[in-house]
């Protein structure tokens, strides 16, 4: 592996040891391994330090460990943060509960272009299957089949389609999907140099939208997000939101519909904080 790779997937968690554990095991399964991995850490206590520094071990992944203090619902800034630390220059986003089928990473680099931003899907699983899922079902692709799934009692309809359409299908379910192609914290990916011209996440911004919201002004900025959500795809974990307020979606709202009204293409409140236009 090159010491500076060119890909680098910053993944979001707080104290989900467990879960990051399965989300690692689907990075160490993927098919391209020549990226590296940014950890964006709310504030999580030692247990996922130590669970990171096994697994680095374990795994052979190259590993960066990005944390501050807990001081509440910071993510936007541990992105940031990590966003400032990788060292590639095309960035995958996903989260610490998400685990990724292992062609996760080659399918992003087949349809990244420049002035655009892809957007990807996800399936979300329930509890049960979520604790469940082992390292071996991971490495074989289990976790993602279909049948497998449907015969732990998994039922997703249309939305299986994500799971096993192929390389015919996909691109039709692609363009026929009603879904538009935003900015996804749990499967999204960028040029870092796109994403430093609009200064990264706005960190006033709480649970709720503030993927979103840095997808918005992505566009206004002029580039056009690319729907993939049927071409690549990962399983999410389940677990609670405690941190979800109706407080906090208002004013994550508010900021979106300013962000819109005003075309917006920088937040004074990211990776820079002095009043500057990029």
């Amino acid at each position: 592996m090159s010491s500076k790779p060119n890909v680098s997937i910053v993944l979001s968690t707080y104290n989900q040891p467990a879960w990051l554990e399965k989300a690692l095991w689907g990075w160490e399964a993927q098919q391209d391994r020549d990226f590296e991995v940014v950890i964006a850490d709310d504030g999580s206590r030692d247990e996922t330090r130590e669970t990171i520094d096994r697994l680095r071990e374990e795994t052979g992944l190259a590993i960066r460990h990005v944390w501050h203090e807990d001081d509440g619902f910071r993510k936007s800034e541990i992105l940031n943060k990590a966003i400032e630390a990788s060292s590639g220059g095309y960035l995958v986003f996903s989260d610490g509960d998400c685990i990724p089928r292992a062609d996760f990473i080659g399918v992003h680099m087949a349809f990244a272009e420049p002035g655009h931003f892809l957007s990807g899907g996800y399936f979300k699983l329930n509890a049960e299957v979520s604790n469940l899922i082992s390292r071996d079902d991971v490495k074989s692709g289990r976790f993602i089949d279909p049948a497998w799934l449907k015969s732990h009692g998994v039922r997703g309809g249309l939305k299986m389609l994500k799971l096993s359409a192929g390389e015919r299908l996909a691109p039709l379910l692609n363009a026929t999907t009603t879904t538009k192609a935003t900015w996804n914290g749990h499967n999204s990916s960028g040029f870092k140099s796109d994403l430093v011209g609009v200064n990264g996440f706005d960190e006033r911004m709480g649970y709720g939208g503030q993927d979103r919201e840095l997808g918005e002004r992505l566009m206004n900025r002029g580039l056009r997000g690319k729907q993939i959500r049927h071409s690549t795809v990962c399983v999410h974990l389940d677990h609670g939101r405690p941190w979800r307020t109706r407080a906090g979606l208002d004013h994550n709202a508010q900021i979106r519909r300013a962000t819109r009204a005003e075309r917006s293409v920088w937040t004074e409140h990211g990776i820079r904080k002095a009043a500057q236009n990029s």
